[in-house]
C-alpha cells in the first residue's frame, strides 16, 4: 500500500495534507525516513511511525451502537440525523455503514461495519439470522398470535413472511413481548402485529444472531466488538 493512501487511511489529513507531513521529515518506516508519497509500505508487518506515534493499522472496523430514535439507519439522509453523525472522526474515517435497517422510532443493537462480506452474510436471506425485539404493544397479545406468528402472517401487501418466534412476556391492554424474525423486511415487527389487530407502541433490538446489544452501553453511545463477540458474529 502506498504510504500517502495509508495515512490518509487512518486519519492523518487529506492527500495533499499527508504531502506535508511526508515533507517534514517525521514519516518513518522501520527506522527510515519516508518523504515520497509513492512508496510502498506494508502496514501489517512495517514499523510505520509519524512524529514517534506508532500506527496501528487496521482494515476493517467493527462497531456495536446503542441506536437512539430519531436517528434513520443510513450513512447520508437529507432530512434527518443518521447514525453515521454519531460516529467520532477516528472511527468515521473507516467510512462504516448500518449492517440492516432500525426504524427511525425504533432503538437497540445496530451493527456499524465497513466488511461488506460480513454485511451480506448476515443480511442473506439463505443465512436466516434471527433478530430478537422487545416491544410493548397496544392490545393484549394472546397464544392465537404466537401460533400465527409461528405459521407466519400475511403483510398489508400480501407478502407472507417466514415464521417468527413470539413470546409473551406480559399480556394485558398493554403486552410486553419478544420476538424472533429471520427476515428484514419494511417496517416487519409493527406490520406483522397489525396483521393481527394490534398496534407496536414501542420497538427495541436486543440480538441480530449471536451478537446481544451490551445493557450497559448508553443510548445513543456505541463501541468495537470484542474479539469474543466478532468471532461469535462470524460463525
Amino acid at each position: 500500500m502506498r504510504i500517502d493512501k495509508l495515512l490518509a487511511n487512518m486519519g492523518f489529513g487529506s492527500r495533499k495534507e499527508v504531502k506535508s507531513l511526508l515533507k517534514k521529515g517525521i514519516v518513518i518506516c522501520n527506522g527510515e525516513i519516508i518523504k515520497n508519497g509513492q512508496d510502498q509500505v506494508d502496514p501489517n508487518h512495517d514499523d510505520i511511525r509519524v512524529a514517534g506515534e506508532l500506527i496501528e493499522y487496521k482494515e476493517f472496523v467493527y462497531l456495536m451502537m446503542h441506536k437512539p430514535p430519531g436517528h434513520v439507519s443510513a450513512t447520508e439522509d437529507f432530512r434527518d440525523p443518521t447514525v453515521v453523525d454519531l460516529l467520532e472522526p477516528e472511527d468515521a474515517i473507516f467510512e462504516p455503514f448500518p449492517v440492516g435497517r432500525l426504524d427511525k422510532d425504533t432503538e437497540g443493537l445496530l451493527l456499524l461495519t465497513n466488511d461488506g462480506k460480513l454485511a451480506h452474510q448476515l443480511l442473506s436471506p439463505k443465512k436466516n439470522v434471527g433478530k430478537t425485539y422487545y416491544a410493548r404493544i397496544a392490545g393484549s397479545v394472546t397464544e392465537e398470535d404466537v401460533a400465527a406468528f409461528t405459521k407466519g402472517v400475511t403483510l398489508d401487501d400480501g407478502y407472507e413472511t417466514k415464521p417468527a418466534e413470539l413470546k409473551i412476556l406480559r399480556s394485558g391492554s398493554a403486552s410486553e413481548i419478544e420476538v424472533t424474525i429471520t427476515e428484514g423486511k419494511f417496517h416487519q415487527v409493527k406490520r406483522m402485529f397489525e396483521s393481527v389487530g394490534k398496534k407496536v407502541v414501542y420497538l427495541k433490538r436486543l440480538s441480530m444472531g449471536h451478537l446481544v446489544l451490551d445493557e450497559e452501553l448508553p443510548l445513543g453511545s456505541y463501541r468495537e466488538l470484542t474479539s469474543e463477540e466478532l468471532s461469535l458474529l462470524k460463525q
